[in-house]
């Protein structure tokens, strides 16, 4: 068994710092996959003749994927270990990067991002707070650290690996998916040896499928999180849905690596401003993230407007960092207050705060870009998406005026 024997719900310790990394591994991966995909679709449009609208439908069945394994693998995870929720996603990820590699129609490219959905469900609530157990008590600054990079780092290097390898190896649609198989295949290796509590006891509870929540005590900071990661979580979502479409009409090329490395270029923001901002209070780094997705978002509309390819990049940069630091803001809150027993549902709470916006906006900004033309889908997207990170940053400024918690360091 891969839970250690330490008195049920109790963090693991004396772990080595290895294995605090380590533990992040599985959720880098799984993240690999789930963007995998993105430089790939204008091959499938090609090929199967699919709109702009039906393409953020095959984004959005991932969002539904996530949000209906949020909805269980939360409780599960803190009821039955992590790693009983860990492996059968991680074998879920597998098939679906078979499903991606032979898809013969649209209908299997749905399955496949409802299949990667509901493993990243599984890793962002069972992996993520796997992290925090492993570290212990002592480490968790450490750990929310680790958690957060590790998904968004993963989400940029799945597109990187895709736009290279399709640019250069044969098979363009199936390379990038036998490599991520190799790679989930260590991740299910490295959760069997994961050094993990036993599960806590359930308390008697018997409802297993529910709305993720967090102590009353909590709930102002999962708000927090929230108001600031769903406005920056939501704006990458859509550079990764129609990104590939704005190079594709600014550029006038369809390159692959070039759709990539963009997805890439903004996932490394996100992880190195986690880096660079990581001794900085919870709500300053919160009220920066919002701050860096309404940048975003005034140089997304710049950019459609101008037809100008460095004002896109800056957008993606700024997105990024926006949800980065948003991310690393509200885990950040909840590790420092939800107990471990409800840790993996606390982060699938914030998940889904996050994940229900960017399934939904992406969507009616691609179809009203088949209507109305990108540059219309764009500006109204941008506009509606700044105006909502403009209230998250000023809930996080009324938050830290009253309680002074600009102080406090994480």
């Amino acid at each position: 068994m891969p839970e250690t024997s330490t008195l049920p719900g109790a963090p693991a310790r004396s772990v080595p710092t290895r294995w605090v990394w380590l533990a992040a591994w599985p959720v880098t991966a799984v993240f690999v996959l789930s963007n995998a995909a993105t430089p790939l679709y204008v091959l499938w449009q090609r090929d199967l003749g699919f709109s702009k609208g039906m393409l953020t439908v095959i984004f959005a069945a991932y969002i539904v994927g996530l949000l209906g394994s949020l909805l269980v693998s939360g409780v599960l995870s803190d009821r039955i270990g992590r790693a009983r929720v860990l492996l059968p996603a991680l074998g879920l990820a597998l098939a679906a990067c078979a499903a991606f590699a032979t898809a013969p129609g649209v209908a299997a490219l749905i399955v496949a991002r409802l299949f990667t959905g509901i493993a990243v469900g599984a890793v962002v609530s069972a992996g993520m707070a796997a992290v925090t157990d492993v570290a212990g008590p002592d480490r968790k600054r450490l750990a929310a650290l680790l958690a957060s990079c590790s998904m968004v780092f993963g989400a940029g290097l799945g597109p990187l690996l895709a736009g290279v390898l399709s640019e250069t190896l044969p098979g363009p649609t199936v390379t990038v998916f036998v490599v991520e198989a190799v790679l989930l295949a260590t991740a299910m290796v490295v959760v069997l040896r994961m050094p993990l509590p036993r599960p806590a006891s359930t308390g008697g509870e018997s409802t297993w499928v529910r709305f993720p929540r967090v102590p009353s005590d909590s709930r102002r900071h999962l708000v927090l999180g929230i108001a600031v990661f769903a406005p920056g979580i939501t704006a990458t979502s859509f550079v990764l849905s129609l990104g590939p479409s704005l190079l594709s009409g600014l550029l006038g090329s369809t390159s692959r690596v070039v759709a990539g490395a963009m997805a890439f270029a903004m996932f490394l923001s996100a992880t190195a401003v986690q880096f660079a901002v990581q001794r900085m209070s919870r709500l300053d780094v919160l009220l920066a993230g919002a701050g860096s997705t309404v940048g975003a978002l005034a140089f997304l509309i710049a950019a459609v407007h101008t037809a100008s390819v460095p004002l896109l990049v800056a957008a993606a940069l700024l997105a990024g960092a926006g949800q980065g630091m948003g991310q690393l803001g509200g885990l950040s809150l909840l590790n420092s207050g939800v107990p471990p027993r409800r840790l993996a549902e606390a982060n699938a709470a914030l998940n889904v705060g996050g994940y229900v916006p960017a399934g939904i906006l992406p969507v009616a900004a691609g179809y009203l870009s088949d209507a109305s033309g990108l540059a219309v889908g764009a500006t109204a997207f941008g506009a509606v998406l700044m105006a909502l990170a403009v209230v998250g940053g000023g809930l996080v400024l009324s938050a830290r005026g009253r309680t002074g918690e600009a102080a406090v360091p994480r």
